[in-house]
């Protein structure tokens, strides 16, 4: 067998076997077949797709290309969740400290920023002193004492993915319902948690850019898990407009601590919420109303917030940037963005958003550049606020003055206006389960 051929192969639109696909995770992720090729399959999978068979297949070959996680050590139910990715998604770092603080497990490995979006170990790290990476024991033990525990993907857990997902960041191979649900079902399965709760982004800066798109990778990945013998939900929530107000990693740090104080952007505190009510409803807590009251009541507690500082001093984390966010370091330069002209904001290209922190230095351009963690923008204006011309639509920060122009061009390419008045998207357009799909459009 030779990977030229299982690239042309797919490459014309034929399927593969599962000893071909077999073959090319074992052979990739031992180092047999080299970046090049695996790039040009990916694109070739990217171009072609893949069969329902042949995505559940590349799932199970990637989950099993490493340690398959025994979560059996923690107590209780263990429940994850995963997010197809976003701008300004910083939604782990609060609905993990909510559904432990009401006496949920969460064992979680989250990934690194990927094309536009930001990652959670990224953020996480951008807490001074905290670790990601964690011996198992630790791990273990953290989750039990704690309740809660945020590391990055270990080198050997689904280490075909780790591989894969360094490539598709580089390669223009994102955006793929075969690839993305591979990705992220196989260290799901990996992570060895009883529950899963999927946050799939739709609209212009998400992965997926329509409804249906959105719902179709749910159901795959709702498939996969369930098959599995794991409890799976997913929530479709709008990427239309960053979520949140701060793109880049320790401002979005200090937005997810300013809603687990109580505060914070309403937009962000309602997904959140909604999201923490189906993690514990998975998790059999109550019903979706009683999960939701209990999501709100650790927050209005302080519980969530206290939570989430233990899990941070655990990991080695200065806690006092989480009581006060003026501690973090601050870029050494900003700059505001102003409207070119008067009238409601119709629309934002969040994707662009996303480039532009990017190029601030918030994000990666390759698998190896260093994040500047400080580096990023604070949204003025969203889709349906009113602003007047050369009022200030953001504030850019950066470590190096040159960055402002290439990302302010860039942002300002995101802003469309509209004369008259513009409704606010909804924020969460459809809930999948195994039973189906419900839609609250």
């Amino acid at each position: 067998m030779r990977m030229y051929d299982l690239i042309a192969k797919k490459r014309d639109g034929y399927s593969l076997t599962k000893e071909e696909i077999n073959f090319v995770i074992a052979g990739f992720t031992s180092g047999e077949i080299p970046d090049y090729q695996m790039s040009a399959f990916l694109m070739a999978v990217y171009l072609r797709g893949m069969t329902d068979e042949e995505t559940a297949q590349m799932t199970l070959a990637m989950a099993h290309s490493g340690d398959m996680v025994d979560l059996s050590g923690i107590d209780g139910i263990k429940v994850d969740k995963h997010s197809t990715g976003g701008v300004g998604d910083k939604t782990t770092l609060v609905i993990a400290p909510i559904v432990a603080s009401c006496g949920v497990k969460v064992a979680k490995m989250s990934g690194r920023g990927l094309g536009h979006t930001g990652g959670t170990v990224d953020k996480m790290e951008s807490v001074p002193g905290c670790r990601t990476s964690l011996p198992r024991e630790e791990f273990f033990e953290q989750v039990n004492r704690v309740g809660i525990s945020v590391i990055g993907q270990s080198g050997n857990l689904a280490p075909a993915d780790k591989k894969m997902y360094a490539l598709r960041d580089v390669t223009a191979t994102v955006g793929c319902v075969p690839l993305i649900a591979s990705s992220i079902m196989s260290k799901k399965l990996a992570a060895g948690s009883d529950c899963i709760l999927l946050d799939v982004k739709t609209g212009n800066g998400a992965f997926m850019k329509t409804l249906d798109g959105s719902i179709e990778l749910a159901k795959a990945m709702t498939a996969i898990g369930e098959h599995n013998g794991r409890r799976v939900a997913a929530l479709i929530t709008d990427m239309d407009t960053p979520l949140g107000y701060a793109v880049g990693n320790s401002l979005e740090v200090s937005e997810s601590m300013e809603v687990l104080k109580g505060r914070g952007p309403e937009d962000l505190k309602e997904v959140c919420l909604q999201l923490a009510a189906n993690m514990l409803y998975l998790a059999q807590k109550g019903d979706l109303q009683q999960c939701r009251s209990m999501a709100e009541e650790a927050i209005r507690s302080g519980k969530a917030f206290e939570v989430c500082k233990q899990m941070f001093a655990a990991q080695g984390g200065d806690t006092s940037v989480l009581d006060d966010c003026s501690k973090f370091h601050k870029a050494a330069y900003s700059k505001q963005v102003f409207a070119p002209q008067d009238g409601y904001v119709l629309s934002t290209d969040t994707e662009k958003i996303g480039i532009a922190s990017v190029l601030l230095g918030a994000g990666r351009q390759t698998k190896d550049d260093i994040i500047d963690f400080a580096a990023g923008l604070i949204l003025h204006k969203k889709v349906g606020d009113h602003v007047k011309a050369g009022e200030p639509l953001a504030t850019l920060y950066a470590e190096d003055e040159t960055r402002f122009a290439q990302a302010e061009k860039m942002f300002l390419s995101a802003y469309c206006f509209s004369d008259v008045p513009v409704n606010k998207p909804a924020l969460v357009l459809a809930r999948v389960t195994k039973e189906g799909v419900e839609r609250f459009e």
